[in-house]
C-alpha cells in the first residue's frame, strides 16, 4: 500500500510491551542511491541518546495508530550503526529539491513522496510546478522508474518518450496493411455437397 511521507512525519512510536507511545518520528534517513528510508529519527522525553534512530526493519507493523514495535531497546544511537550513521550525514532533504527533465527543462520541486508501506521504498514522487506552469496542474507524480539521477541540489528525470520525424516513418514503412496485401480470389463454395 503507498502511503505519503508526510503522512509519517510526528507519527507516534508504540511499544508493543507496554502499550505505551515511546517516541514519535521527527526526520527520515532516505538513502539517495536507493530512495530508500533506512531509518527515522525519533524524539521523546524517554529516549537516551540525541539523536536516536528507529531503523525500519525494527518496526513490526505500521497501524492506524502509528509504528508498532517491540520495546524500547529498538532505539539506536547515531553512531550504533556505520551504514545509517553514513547516510545520515549526507544531510539528504527530498522535500524542496528541484526536479528537471533531461533537456534541462524545470519541472518544479518536490512536495512529498509516496512510499510502499512494506518496503518503505519510495514509489512516487509529488513534484509542485513553478507559479507561472502551475495554472493548468499544479502538481504530477513522477514514478521512481522515470529518475534518471539524483545530485547534491537536483533530481533530474527522463522526459516523455518523444519520437522523432525519422522512427515515426520507419514504423509506418514497415506496417503493412493484411486487407491490402495482393489480390486474393473470394473462397469458392462447393455447392455440390
Amino acid at each position: 500500500m503507498l502511503v505519503l511521507g508526510s503522512q509519517l512525519i510526528d507519527t507516534p512510536v508504540m511499544s508493543l510491551q507496554t502499550g505505551s507511545e515511546l517516541a514519535r518520528t521527527k526526520v527520515p534517513v532516505i538513502d539517495p542511491r536507493t530512495l530508500t528510508i533506512l531509518a527515522y529519527e525519533v524524539e521523546g522525553p524517554l529516549l537516551d541518546e540525541h539523536p536516536s534512530l528507529l531503523r525500519l526493519q525494527d518496526v513490526r507493523e505500521l497501524s492506524n495508530i502509528g509504528m508498532i514495535i517491540d520495546s524500547s531497546d529498538e532505539f539506536v544511537g547515531l553512531d550504533d550503526i556505520i551504514k545509517i550513521k553514513a547516510v545520515h550525514e549526507l544531510h539528504f532533504q527530498l522535500i524542496g529539491m528541484n526536479v528537471i527533465d533531461d533537456h534541462e527543462r524545470k519541472l518544479g520541486k518536490v512536495s512529498d513522496y509516496s512510499i510502499d508501506s512494506g518496503s518503505f521504498i519510495l514509489q512516487q514522487l509529488n513534484v509542485k510546478r513553478p507559479i507561472l506552469k502551475s495554472f493548468g496542474d499544479a502538481e504530477f507524480l513522477i514514478h521512481r522508474s522515470q529518475i534518471a539521477e539524483i545530485n547534491d541540489t537536483t533530481i533530474i528525470v527522463r522526459s516523455g518518450a518523444q519520437k522523432t520525424e525519422e522512427s515515426v516513418k520507419e514504423v509506418v514503412r514497415n506496417y503493412t496493411n493484411p486487407f491490402r496485401q495482393g489480390s486474393t480470389q473470394p473462397e469458392t463454395i462447393d455447392s455440390k455437397h
